[in-house]
């Protein structure tokens, strides 16, 4: 029986595997928070594999979660990391910036896509970021550049949201004023609760609900705290113990058959084409 690991599988897991994300997203997928570590034994696995998911850890923290992988790999025991590749972001960049430069028409909205794929996960303050704004605009002008960037998934999600703008809306059951909401729970609250909670600690949080929003989105994994290009990984694996680190494409592995399991490609098609792949041995 293999004994492979997905960590943040997503809704991308395959039966056979063991998968773990933060929530279920499906039968047998684990739900665990990797910040508290694998919850496996020390060499339980021939394969530990994860994609777009170093990149939201702290650098600090994803030292620690890597040296969880090495804990929970056998000997001899494959590690495959996808990740956003950001020598191949800067590339881009500096090609785009050069071409506006020097007066390229094209050139300025390829910028524009590129500063915000360099950027905007790592500043964000809403869910999607001006990413999305940008890719659900009625139109795309650059629209060929931010798909072979992004890949056919981002394509698949911008024709979902163009569909779901055309069904007829629903009445939001919830006030459509957030804030408001908030002051009618305190308003309560201070009502029920008059003897315990001080007058200040109600304006407090009535002053400070925009904060305590912001922090919880910004601490809710959406956001990049740390990123990677071939050397910085290949280096921080290197260090932690692994051997035999090697760059791969997204169609190449030493794990067997991976094509098969669609983790990373389908039918040719590649799912982030803007991903550094890379594995190692125990």
């Amino acid at each position: 029986m293999k004994t492979y690991l997905n960590l943040g599988c997503g809704y991308r897991y395959q039966t056979g595997w063991t998968n773990v994300d933060y929530v279920s997203t499906g039968d047998g997928v684990l739900a665990h928070n990797l910040l508290q570590g694998i919850p496996f034994s020390e060499n339980s696995f021939e394969v530990v594999y994860h994609s777009h998911i170093l990149e939201h850890f702290s650098k600090a923290d994803g030292k620690q979660f890597i040296q969880e992988c090495y804990r929970v790999l056998k000997p001899n025991g494959t590690i495959r990391i996808a990740v956003p590749d950001l020598e191949q972001i800067v590339r881009e960049y500096t090609k785009n910036l050069e071409k506006a430069l020097e007066g390229d028409a094209k050139a300025p909205q390829d910028y524009e896509w590129i500063m915000l794929e360099l950027y905007d996960q790592v500043v964000r303050s809403k869910s999607g970021g001006e990413m999305a704004d940008y890719i659900f605009q009625p139109e795309i002008p650059n629209e060929d550049y931010v798909f072979a960037r992004l890949g056919e998934e981002a394509r698949n999600l911008r024709k979902g949201n163009l569909a779901s703008l055309n069904q007829p809306k629903k009445e939001p059951s919830t006030p459509k004023d957030k804030r408001s909401m908030f002051r009618k729970v305190l308003s309560k609250l201070k009502n029920n609760l008059r003897q315990v909670l001080f007058q200040s600690e109600i304006k407090f949080y009535q002053e400070n609900l925009h904060y305590i929003t912001l922090g919880k989105f910004r601490l809710g994994g959406e956001i990049h705290q740390w990123m990677y290009d071939s050397y910085s990984l290949s280096k921080l694996l290197t260090e932690i113990g692994f051997k035999e680190v090697k760059i791969q494409t997204a169609f190449e592995s030493q794990i067997p058959n991976w094509n098969s399991y669609e983790l990373e490609t389908k039918e040719g098609i590649i799912f982030k084409p803007d991903s550094l792949f890379i594995e190692a041995k125990k």
